[in-house]
């Protein structure tokens, strides 16, 4: 019988099989940030196991409030801080260094094809879309992965979804994502891993991939995994070009990761892309999904352009060129985030950062503050925000508050029209003059 990429990468990590169900793999690395990790550092510290497994392979950033906005959140940086310096953690992403974790550390190279990683956040699984295992974790999990470099799994239980057709113009991996959790649900891939796989997926560029990883939580999944190709070895080629003789030869080493053909799966579903059009959240669930066409003229207050789903250059490349030469509707307040440092620097060498200012949008440091409604950007109590992010929960953004998610597309669109819009990339009517 033939295995899954999750199933290669079980049997390349294993360690130990306690029970038959049970897994203990070898951990590649082990990333943090300062909301879930300083209760690990505490946990260890009280039990005399200040130490970690390997610094060189332990990444951290302070990405969630940044910086502090009050003595909390600077307490808990103060305890990441405090533990980088003292354990010799080289690769951690301190205040004006910093970024969004799950668009930093794929930008570092940090993450490779057959890697297994661990994180205390729940998406993590955007780090799939390298043809990695990376799912999120809870706080005894991150302990002993930072302490020992392991984890234990239960035996990994792939779904496959593969895609085909074509997308049509102003329709992204954004409105994929929501279209594949809109008709499986926000439980139709508990304890499962999502394996994206056809055509639709190998047109993809890596930003793109990631978007659509970074989303398989919201169907419940452990994570999402696609097969690593060429434009994986193009996206980390800067970070891997020692390791091979040429790109090429990387392309086919990266190959050991892909499914065999006669591969088990407990799933297998295909979905058609060639109709798909905008889409966007209602309610308060991600599987809640229509046409964007149906939601056109719901007033907003605020738009957010960022998030570890769609903060990347790609991302503001197109809302930047719906807002260009434009001006925001006097009743939105627009707050635009790049994920991370190198992203905020080529969005001002490419007129980015002007065009939104231009239109009366805030621009951020990279921060993953207004996604939870932690900071730069909370929802009043009955305040609706058009938001580029993955979660649309009761109160994911400020209590009272109702989100919907959309691509930056559609975002950018809604921004300019003051209510839910299809942007003029879509080839349909627009919904609103």
């Amino acid at each position: 019988m033939g295995k899954t990429i999750a199933e290669k990468i079980f049997d390349a990590h294993l360690v130990d099989r306690p029970a038959e169900d049970v897994w203990v793999l070898s951990l590649d690395a082990v990333f943090g940030h300062e909301i879930t990790t300083p209760p690990a550092i505490l946990e260890l510290a009280r039990r005399g196991k200040d130490r970690v497994f390997d610094p060189g392979r332990i990444k951290a950033v302070i990405d969630h409030v940044t910086p502090a906005k009050d003595g909390k959140t600077a307490l808990q940086g103060k305890i990441l801080r405090d533990w980088a310096r003292r354990h010799g953690i080289r690769d951690f992403f301190d205040v004006g260094r910093n970024g969004v974790c799950h668009v930093l550390f794929p930008e570092q190279g940090f993450v490779r094809p057959g890697y297994a990683v661990v994180m205390g956040d729940s998406h993590t699984c955007t780090n799939g879309a390298f043809g990695a295992f990376t799912p999120g974790v809870g706080t005894t999990d991150l302990a002993v992965a930072l302490l020992k470099g392991v984890c234990a799994f239960r035996t990994p239980r792939s779904m496959k979804i593969t895609l085909k057709g074509a997308l049509a113009p102003g329709v992204f991996a954004k409105d994929v994502i929501l279209a594949v959790v809109g008709r499986i649900g926000v439980d139709g891939a508990t304890d499962r891993i999502v394996e994206f796989d056809g055509p639709v997926v190998s047109a993809m560029d890596m930003e793109a991939r990631m978007t659509l990883c970074n989303m398989t939580v919201e169907a419940g999944a452990t994570c999402g995994i696609c097969r690593p190709d060429e434009k994986t070895v193009d996206f980390l080629w800067e970070f891997i070009r020692g390791d091979f003789p040429d790109r090429e030869a990387a392309a086919a080493a990266f190959r050991r990761w892909w499914p065999d053909p006669d591969a088990a799966y407990v799933e297998e579903i295909e979905i058609d892309v060639s109709g798909l059009e905008p889409l966007c959240t209602f309610g308060y669930k991600p599987d809640r999904v229509k046409p964007v066409r149906e939601l056109a003229g719901t007033p907003i207050d605020q738009v957010f352009i960022g998030s570890c789903t769609n903060g990347r250059l790609s991302d503001l490349r197109v809302a930047a060129g719906i807002v260009r030469g434009k001006t925001i509707h006097p009743r939105v307040r627009g707050i635009v985030c790049p994920a991370t440092p190198k992203i905020y620097a080529a969005a001002l060498r490419e007129g980015l950062i002007e065009d939104f200012l231009q239109a009366g949008f805030c621009v951020t440091n990279p921060t993953c503050g207004p996604c939870l409604g932690m900071s730069t950007g909370v929802l009043a109590e009955g305040e609706v925000c058009a938001s580029t992010s993955n979660r649309n929960f009761n109160g994911r953004m400020g209590k009272g508050g109702m989100v919907h998610l959309m691509s930056p597309a559609t975002a950018a669109a809604s921004a300019l029209a003051g209510a839910i819009d299809n942007s003029p990339l879509f080839p349909g009517t627009r919904s609103t003059p």
